[in-house]
């Protein structure tokens, strides 16, 4: 019996990545930023440069001649609102950023995006008009048969996002220490 996996396979697997990926990369550099100058608003700051560095690739791609919507630009700003919310709340508490911070950042960013990418128009038309290499057949992953609520891409990138975030808060929070020891050498 042959199966073939549809390219949603591939958008479920491929925004539980994301999710990661891009909660880890932005708790490390905002908490470092934030920490270092001590002022709640700086990760939010931060999360701004790195959202117009996006729209400047955007920009590249669409002067390609790709299509507007080709990039999905990440929603970074809201999360390290909410980084900037706890620190502030907790009177520049940096453990309370890192661990509550962290969480919050890995819990709300896949949410966020995925808000984002409904905006997209149809990614399944984009995939078939813009096709990727695809893997072989012995690599290809099994589809596991599971209910639908555990096959929520947002529940799983939350949760891996919330657990990955705290420890990468934590090596951003160092770095900065890091930071003022190599200043003050």
């Amino acid at each position: 019996l042959e199966t073939t996996y549809p390219y949603t396979d591939w958008a479920w697997t491929s925004f539980v990545v994301f999710s990661i990926s891009q909660s880890t990369m932005l708790v490390v550099g905002a908490i470092y930023y934030m920490l270092f100058t001590g002022v709640p608003g700086t990760a939010t700051y931060y999360a701004t440069i790195m959202t117009i560095y996006t729209w400047v690739a955007k920009g590249a791609w669409f002067a390609l001649g790709y299509p507007y919507d080709f990039v999905a630009v990440p929603v970074w700003i809201p999360s390290a609102m909410l980084l900037d919310l706890t620190y502030w709340a907790t009177r520049r508490n940096k453990h309370a950023a890192i661990l509550i911070g962290g969480t919050l950042v890995g819990l709300s960013l896949p949410l966020f995006n995925m808000i984002n990418l409904l905006t997209i128009r149809d990614p399944l038309e984009m995939a078939f008009k813009y096709p990727r290499p695809t893997l072989p057949p012995y690599m290809t992953p099994i589809e596991p048969q599971v209910v639908k609520f555990y096959n929520s891409p947002v529940a799983l990138g939350a949760g891996a996002g919330a657990v990955l975030s705290v420890p990468i808060a934590a090596l951003g929070a160092k770095l900065s220490t890091w930071t003022y020891r190599w200043m003050a050498a």
